[in-house]
């Protein structure tokens, strides 16, 4: 029997990060949330988007983070969707980046 998964916890995260403006206190208690594997997991998901959206061929990556091309496929796909939360966060990064470099 499948159980539906309460996301009210998750929506009540998400609101917190974005108010909180603050990315030391952030990683910190991203650190103290999750196990070094599941930050392992987050951090190179994040850097295989980033590096694909900077047109890095899937191959490359997998050789360079170590991923399977499955994983890499599906990040490939959910950045092309209409209205990619993926490509909306890219696009938050390389703005602040731009912003930053001044």
């Amino acid at each position: 029997m499948c159980e539906e998964i309460d996301t009210l916890p998750l929506n009540e995260l998400s609101e917190v990060l974005a108010q909180a403006k603050d990315p030391k206190l952030i990683k910190n208690f991203l650190d103290s949330l999750l196990t070094k594997s599941e930050v392992a997991a987050i951090s190179s998901r994040w850097a295989l988007v980033r590096l694909l959206s900077m047109g890095v061929s899937q191959r490359t990556i997998a050789r360079e983070l170590g991923l399977s091309l499955c994983k890499i496929t599906r990040g490939s796909k959910e950045l092309k969707k209409v209205d990619s939360p993926f490509a909306k966060m890219i696009g938050i990064y390389k703005k602040s980046r731009a912003s930053s470099s001044f």
